[in-house]
């Protein structure tokens, strides 16, 4: 097996990886490391939490060489303005015994201190493509001397709405370039895109997109309403001593913020949420505090489902079933990550059984099953989109409602039936003075007159 002192590095870097304690490569940092020395364009497809940050950067710092230059030549694009914070952290800890100047800019902060951040000067310049886009319309980042292009998670760029942002990015950088693409899932828009961009790509496929991570177990629980959810899961993380470092997916912000409220009562300041409508600072104090273990619990929608890297994660609950099945996957890989053991749970009602089979299709996997806890109490109560509706299926008008109208069509009414005869004009005052003789019906009786 080999280990980064295989590695054909320099020392300083070494020295950063001790430090980190990192000993031994994922299959995508070996694979990766030498294709990206080479100078070709690399797209690389990986499971989540495989370390694919310290894949791209580790080649790329390693070619790095030192220039006080204003204009970056490293440009990393991801989706988020979490991940743009991570990606700054973990390059500069990479790179901690070497003169790097690395910049961070996304949407959400003040962008006159973004501009003077960038302006004084940076070797590698990580960006959201909307806010990337933005400065380089002010001519306040200038990509003329890229020499590297990586773009990460670009699956989900694409699906942000970002791909008029990126296409128009890669106009403004030097053809000559080297680009490196990571991303979880292959779709189509990927394929296009690499197609348009890149010149004959090398391609490292590591796991194939729904291939359950083994470090992981999963386990799943048949509930039969929201609030049963609550119940359960409220029982369920009462266990502080299995239950250390929790992160719970729901699938929309009013489920967050519903589940939350919940949470709260039992759980006070252990629980912490994030989603996007949440403050930048607020959504960053979150993240940190979850991070440092000071909240045990942290409730959140797919805004966190990729790319950021939480240290020791010991449980993922989806506490809703994603109607995506990639998604699934996406979640989990925030447990289990670097080989350590990992655990995911998943909440399903009856109405989210098909979700929960799509996701084991994918995965080729049948997810264990556990019986309901008798503690937990089946509550009666039931979120507003469980509440019955009497209406029909896209028509906001029930049956019963339309039966007691009658017919469509009918006779019009006696008053209706009258025939617009124009105004007073047409019925009285036209008949008695007639139409004004014109200057030209003057000449023309005149002719007339002389012709007999």
């Amino acid at each position: 097996m080999s280990t980064f002192a295989d590695f054909n590095i320099s020392n300083q870097l070494h020295y950063a990886i001790e430090d980190l304690g990192f000993s031994v490569p994922t299959p995508i940092q070996q694979e990766a490391f030498s294709v990206i020395m080479s100078g070709k364009d690399i797209v690389g497809i990986a499971q989540t939490g495989t370390g694919k940050t310290f894949a791209y950067m580790l080649p790329l710092l390693q070619e790095l060489k030192f220039s006080k230059q204003i204009n970056p030549r490293i440009l990393i694009l991801v989706p988020t303005r979490e991940l743009v914070l991570q990606v700054v952290a973990n390059i500069e800890a990479y790179s901690k015994y070497m003169t790097v100047r690395v910049c961070g800019i996304y949407g959400g902060a003040n962008i006159n201190t973004q501009r003077q951040a960038v302006a004084q000067g940076c070797d590698i310049l990580v960006a959201t493509p909307g806010r990337l886009y933005d400065l380089t319309l002010d001519r306040t980042v200038k990509l003329r001397d890229i020499k590297k292009l990586v773009i990460d998670e670009v699956d989900v760029m694409l699906d942000l709405g970002f791909r008029f942002q990126i296409t128009n990015i890669f106009e403004l950088m030097p053809q000559r370039r080297q680009n490196i693409m990571f991303s979880a899932t292959m779709t189509e828009e990927v394929s296009t895109l690499i197609e348009d961009f890149f010149i004959a790509p090398a391609k490292i496929s590591i796991a194939v997109s729904g291939t359950p991570l083994e470090n992981i177990e999963q386990v799943a629980y048949a509930v039969q309403n929201y609030y049963t959810k609550v119940n359960l899961l409220t029982f369920l993380l009462k266990d502080k001593t299995i239950y250390k470092k929790v992160l719970i997916f729901v699938s929309n912000k009013r489920s967050a913020d519903r589940l939350f409220e919940a949470l709260k009562g039992d759980f006070g300041d252990e629980a912490a949420i994030i989603h996007s409508n949440k403050t930048q600072n607020y959504r960053i104090r979150s993240i940190k505090q979850f991070d440092e273990g000071k909240n045990r619990i942290l409730v959140s929608t797919d805004v966190m489902s990729r790319g950021l890297d939480l240290e020791q994660i010991t449980h993922v609950i989806n506490f809703d079933t994603p109607t995506y099945p990639e998604n699934y996957m996406h979640r989990i890989g925030r447990t289990g990550r670097a080989e350590k053991k990992g655990n995911s749970l998943l909440l399903y009602t009856e109405k989210e059984e098909e979700f929960k089979n799509a996701i084991e299709k994918l995965m080729d996997y049948q997810i264990p099953l556990m019986e309901f806890p008798r503690e937990v109490k089946i509550s009666e109560e039931l979120a507003p989109e469980e509440r019955p509706k009497n209406l029909e299926h896209n028509n906001p008008v029930s049956a019963a409602e339309l039966e007691a109208r009658g017919d469509a069509f009918h006779e019009k009414a006696e008053k209706n039936k009258k025939v617009n005869q124009g105004g007073s004009y047409k019925r009285v005052i036209a008949k008695k003075y007639k139409k004004p003789i014109t200057r030209g019906d003057k000449k023309l009786a005149q002719k007339n007159k002389k012709r007999k």
